[in-house]
C-alpha cells in the first residue's frame, strides 16, 4: 500500500468514526472531564494524532476506545500542567484510571442522554439549551444550528460559546435528574430530540440517516426512563410515524407522490398506536399534537385537511412561531382555498425569507390562482434554499408539471 493511498484510507477510517460516533465519544469525554469546552479540544486533538499514528501503525482494532484513550491521556496532561486546583487529586485518579482502562466501544458507556439533560439545564435560556445538544450531541456546526434557528451564525457561536461556559462555571452536574426536576428539562431534550431528528430526516441517506437513528434511540431511551409520559410518547410516535416513509421519500417529499407500499408497516402501526395512548392519558402536549397531525396525514386515502387545521390551530396555542403559522396556512389553504393561505402568508414573509419550504407552499398556491410568474419566482426562491439535490428534483418537478 503506497504512502498516499494509506494516509486516504486512515483518513476515510476516521471520518467514518467521527460521523458514527463523534456524539458517543463527546459526550463520554465531557462526562469524565466535566468540562465541555475541554472535552471537545481533547477530542479535537485525539483526531489530528490519530492521522499520524494510524497511518504509521495502521488503523486500530477499535478507532473508539483508541480515540477516547488518547482524549482522556491528553486532558491529563493538560489538567497537570495548568495546576488546576478545582480538578482534585481524587478526580485525576479517576481519570488516569479510566485512561488505563477498558476502552472497547463496547465498555464505552453511552452518555449522550446524560449529556442532553446538561445542555439543557434550566439555568441556560431555552434557546441555547437546544443550540448546545445540536452543538455536541448532533455534531452540527455552528451554521446548521443558526439556519434550524433562522438565526445569524456569528450570534449564534456566541450563544454556544456562552452556554458552555456557564455550566462549567455553575458547576452543573453531568447526571439524568430526578423524576422531580424533569418538568423544568424535559420540554427542551424532547425538542433538541426532535430536531436530530428533522436535520437528519432534511439530510437524507448517508449522515441523515445516522441522525434519525440517533433520535430514534434516543426517544426510545426517554420513554424506558419515563414510561406512560404522554410527550414522550407523542414524539416517540411523531418520530415514527414520519420516518415510517423514509424509504418512500425517493418518489416526492409529499405523501401524495409517494409509494405507500414502499412505506414501513410495522414502525407505521407503532407510531399511530402511541397517538392513540398518549392523547389518552389527557394531557395534551405539543409533541401529542405533532404527531396526530402527522396521523392525519398517513391514515385513509389522502390527508384529513380540516383535522390538521383544526389540530395546527391547537398547535399554535403551545408554539406560536412563523414556521407553525406557516403550516396553518397551508392547511387553511387545503380547506378554503388559495386565497385565504397566501393572505396568511404575506404576514409571513420578512420572517421566513430565507426558508425554502415558506417559498414552496407559496410558488404552490400561487399557481393554483393561475399566477404563473408569481409562482415561478417563488419556486426559483424555493429551489435556491433547498437543503438537498432531492428537494430541489422535486421542486423542479412541481414547476414543470405547472407549466404543462
Amino acid at each position: 500500500m503506497t504512502s498516499a493511498a494509506s494516509a486516504q484510507a486512515v483518513a476515510q477510517a476516521l471520518a467514518r468514526v467521527m460521523a458514527q460516533d463523534k456524539g458517543r465519544l463527546l459526550s463520554a469525554l465531557a462526562y469524565r472531564l466535566r468540562d465541555i469546552s475541554l472535552a471537545e479540544d481533547m477530542l479535537q486533538e485525539a483526531t489530528i494524532s490519530a492521522l499520524k499514528h494510524w497511518g504509521r501503525a495502521g488503523i486500530p482494532n477499535s478507532p473508539q476506545g483508541w480515540l477516547l484513550r488518547v482524549a482522556l491521556r491528553r486532558a491529563i496532561d493538560k489538567i497537570r500542567a495548568a495546576g488546576r486546583a478545582a480538578k482534585g487529586q481524587a478526580d485525576l485518579a479517576m481519570l488516569v484510571e479510566e485512561e488505563a482502562g477498558d476502552t472497547t466501544p463496547e465498555a464505552i458507556p453511552d452518555a449522550r442522554l446524560r449529556m442532553m439533560f446538561t445542555c439543557c439545564h434550566p439555568a441556560l435560556e431555552a434557546k441555547s439549551q437546544v443550540a448546545l445538544t445540536l452543538r455536541v450531541i448532533c455534531r452540527l456546526t455552528t451554521a446548521q444550528i443558526a439556519a434550524v434557528f433562522l438565526d445569524n451564525e456569528s450570534a449564534m457561536g456566541q450563544r454556544i460559546s456562552r452556554a458552555r461556559a456557564k455550566i462549567t462555571a455553575a458547576g452543573i452536574g453531568f447526571a439524568i435528574p430526578d423524576a422531580t426536576a424533569w418538568p423544568a428539562r424535559l420540554q427542551s431534550v424532547l425538542t433538541a430530540v426532535y430536531l436530530i431528528f428533522t436535520r437528519g430526516y432534511a439530510a437524507g441517506t448517508d449522515m441523515g440517516q445516522d441522525l434519525c437513528q440517533e433520535a430514534l434511540f434516543l426517544a426510545r431511551l426517554l420513554g424506558h426512563l419515563a414510561p406512560s409520559d404522554p410527550e414522550i410518547e407523542g414524539l416517540l410516535a411523531l418520530i415514527l410515524i414520519t420516518h415510517a416513509r423514509a424509504a418512500a421519500r425517493e418518489q416526492g417529499a409529499l405523501i401524495a407522490d409517494q409509494d405507500r407500499s414502499l412505506w414501513n408497516s410495522a414502525m407505521l402501526a407503532e407510531g399511530l398506536d402511541l397517538v392513540t395512548t398518549a392523547l389518552g392519558r389527557g394531557q395534551v402536549g405539543a409533541f401529542q399534537i405533532k404527531a396526530a397531525i402527522a396521523a392525519c396525514h398517513v391514515r385513509g386515502s389522502g390527508p384529513d385537511w380540516p383535522q390538521i387545521a383544526a389540530l395546527i390551530a391547537t398547535l399554535l396555542r403551545f408554539e406560536d412561531t412563523p414556521v407553525v403559522r406557516l403550516s396553518h396556512a397551508v392547511a387553511l389553504g387545503e380547506v378554503q382555498g388559495a386565497q385565504a393561505a397566501l393572505a396568511m402568508m404575506a404576514t409571513l414573509e420578512n420572517a421566513l425569507a430565507d426558508y425554502g419550504p415558506f417559498h414552496a407552499a407559496r410558488a404552490e398556491f400561487l399557481a393554483r390562482l393561475g399566477h404563473r410568474l408569481a409562482a415561478q419566482g417563488a419556486y426559483a426562491r424555493a429551489m435556491d434554499l433547498a437543503e438537498t439535490m432531492q428537494d430541489r428534483a422535486v421542486l423542479v418537478q412541481r414547476q414543470t408539471d405547472m407549466n404543462k
